[in-house]
């Protein structure tokens, strides 16, 4: 039996979240009890035909469920392939969509804080929650089909009850580093394309650019180390528990040079039995 936990920050995109999981027949239960997890699992079990994956969601509505989400999912564990699922979004992206959205965020209801304050306390509320993750998304800059994609990607890794799944991201640092990122490495010290005529409005999936990003020494020297670095470091973070890795590569403006290498990681993690999936989060910004 497959099991999805889906939390986060209020505003960062759980409701979208639950409706492509919905598209992909997955079985969603919206502002689960934590405390009821365990017994829920335990009963659907036992319903004759049911396979599909389950996806539990748990937010700051009940704010003392977080004291029993961890317990909760040791039990769960046990028996059953089960994924922690965290969406993050910076307190700024959070105060405008709740702005242009008119909402008011749960704890502003609960507790009677300003939007700032609220958001302040359910970062402190969810953080035990978001370090036990195996999946942390930060959707500050990622459009709603790129959410998609991303969760698509879990969904297809949860049923394939992979160990350790490196999401190999593009990044530019224009637009700053990944918030979700646990290794970060600046390519902008190798020859750029973006400064190639014809190349410019293209990216680092065109062969043409790829041919050029990899017709430099210095950068397949570097992805040779890089190789090195990611074999030598995946045994230790499985060795830790940990089901999802997350290396993030930058350039300039995250069309070019990072998007390239971000593939050639990706396609040698594949060929070497490794469970990879890759996001270009800025390849389509100017």
């Amino acid at each position: 039996m497959e099991i999805l936990i889906l939390t986060g920050m209020s505003g960062a995109g759980k409701t979208h979240a639950v409706k492509v999981f919905e598209d992909l027949g997955c079985y969603c239960v919206d502002n689960m009890p934590a405390v009821m997890l365990s017994e829920f699992v335990n009963i659907y079990r036992r319903v004759p035909d049911k396979n599909q994956t389950v996806v539990f969601v748990i937010d700051v509505r009940g704010e003392s469920e977080f004291n029993t989400l961890i317990r909760q999912l040791d039990l769960i564990r046990i028996d059953n392939s089960c994924r922690l699922i965290f969406l993050d979004c910076t307190e700024e992206e959070l105060i405008i969509r709740y702005k242009e959205k008119r909402k008011r965020h749960p704890l502003t209801l609960l507790r009677g804080l300003d939007i700032r304050a609220a958001i302040t306390a359910e970062r402190e509320l969810l953080s035990e929650a978001k370090l036990k993750s195996d999946f942390v998304i930060d959707t500050t800059k990622t459009t709603l089909n790129e959410l998609k994609n991303r969760l698509t990607d879990i969904f297809e890794i949860s049923a394939k009850r992979a160990v350790m799944t490196v999401n190999c991201i593009s990044f530019g640092f224009k637009y700053g580093i990944p918030t979700e990122a646990d290794l970060v490495f600046d390519v902008r010290c190798f020859p750029n394309p973006f400064y190639i005529e014809g190349m410019r409005q293209k990216t680092g999936l065109d062969t043409e650019v790829a041919n050029y990003v990899l017709s430099h020494d210095q950068t397949l020297g570097f992805i040779e180390k890089l190789k090195d670095m990611i074999n030598y470091m995946l045994p230790l973070y499985t060795g830790e528990g940990r089901a999802n890795l997350v290396v993030a590569i930058g350039c300039t403006g995250g069309k070019h040079r990072s998007v390239c290498i971000s593939e050639v990681l990706k396609k040698y993690l594949l060929e070497n039995n490794k469970n990879a999936v890759s996001f270009h989060r800025d390849i389509h910004k100017e």
